[in-house]
């Protein structure tokens, strides 16, 4: 494998919780709590989990639109919180973000080639004629016509929407894109069509995705390699196949009991846990699934976990595995930094 293009060190980030009439810091919700994980050139790695998890929370962090509270992020082996404003804006060319909704994420006032336009600028891609045959090449490559650039966004579908969005995001000819559940908003026959597209430009431009998601039919479609992600940590990551097709974990493998089969003749294995969600201001000691975990044991309520190899090529968080795997096939280590205890507050940036 070659190096990675993205690598995550035990990224935390941590919301300040104040109240009374100074607002003292009461607590803290700990939205994204100590992931580690790495991406290679090319690859996908889909990110799941529940509504509130910390996977978007996740993927504005590793792109520096948000600090973290402590951890790194490095992009082509360069450390991003370590550069100052400039050198950030210039590396904000090669990674990009498109976002969950299209429709709010595009100015209601500006025509779609005013857009494009404005981003070939801010970033001395291009001017004039030059930018104008960009924004017709831009429009074309992700399935739209030139005249819609004199089009605003109210006058498209979502799915229209998303393809600009998803134009705009390439316009700086970026490496590295975070999709941040670019099809949870649109009809399922859309959400093929693009997903389809976003494989397409992945073979053509050899981009490199973390692609978000609550639904593991859309990531399994799409990924190289699958995190799962609870309360903001990992619970387990490996290759799509091998978690998909025999999740070691019990969230993972609730997760997809949940997802729909197409087949009504299909018999899966149901996997019941608990409703209730902890809260990410209070998190439960030890393994923070233990509160709705049907095999949980006495020491899921007093130790936290690791995210060990249990295999060469899959990692678990879950104290029923031996994870003592001297080494993986990538050269990850094995383990992680030391937990943060309960009652430690973070360094604010």
């Amino acid at each position: 494998m070659n190096t990675p293009l993205v690598e995550v060190n035990n990224i935390k980030k941590w919301f300040p919780l104040s109240a009374g009439l100074f607002g003292r810091v009461q607590g803290h919700v700990r939205a994204v709590d100590g992931v580690s994980f790495h991406i290679h050139r090319g690859e996908v790695l889909g990110l799941v989990g529940e509504s509130g998890c910390g996977k978007s929370t996740l993927g504005r962090v590793i792109l520096q639109l948000m600090p973290s509270t402590s951890g790194e992020v490095l992009f082509d082996g360069e450390e991003l919180s370590m550069l100052g404003r400039k050198d950030l804006r210039s590396k904000r060319k090669a990674m990009q973000m498109v976002f969950q909704d299209p429709y709010s994420s595009l100015n209601p006032r500006m025509a779609v080639g005013s857009a494009l336009r404005e981003v070939l600028s801010v970033h001395g891609i291009a001017t004039k004629d030059r930018a104008k045959e960009r924004i017709y090449e831009l429009l074309r490559m992700v399935g739209l016509n030139d005249f819609h650039a004199r089009r605003y966004p109210h006058e498209f579908s979502s799915g229209q929407r998303q393809r600009i969005g998803i134009a705009r995001a390439l316009a700086v000819e970026p490496q590295f894109i975070v999709c941040d559940e670019p099809v949870s908003a649109l009809d399922v026959s859309i959400q093929a069509q693009i997903l389809n597209l976003l494989a397409e430009l992945r073979e053509a431009l050899n981009l490199t995705y973390l692609f978000i998601s609550h639904d593991l039919s859309v990531v399994r479609h799409i990924s190289d390699r699958i995190a799962v992600m609870y309360l903001g940590r990992l619970m387990e990551i490996g290759e799509v196949e091998t978690v998909v097709g025999g999740p070691l974990h019990p969230y993972s493998r609730a997760l997809m009991a949940a997802a729909p089969v197409p087949d009504p003749s299909v018999k899966r294995n149901k996997t019941t846990i608990g409703c209730d969600v902890p809260s990410a201001l209070d998190i439960p000691a030890g393994c923070p699934f233990h509160t709705r975990c049907p095999e949980v044991f006495d020491d899921c309520r007093k130790v936290v976990p690791r995210l060990g190899w249990h295999t060469p090529t899959q990692r678990v968080a879950c104290l029923k595995y031996d994870c003592s795997w001297p080494d993986a096939e990538d050269g990850i280590p094995a383990t992680v930094d030391d937990e943060v205890p309960m009652n430690t507050t973070p360094t604010t940036p």
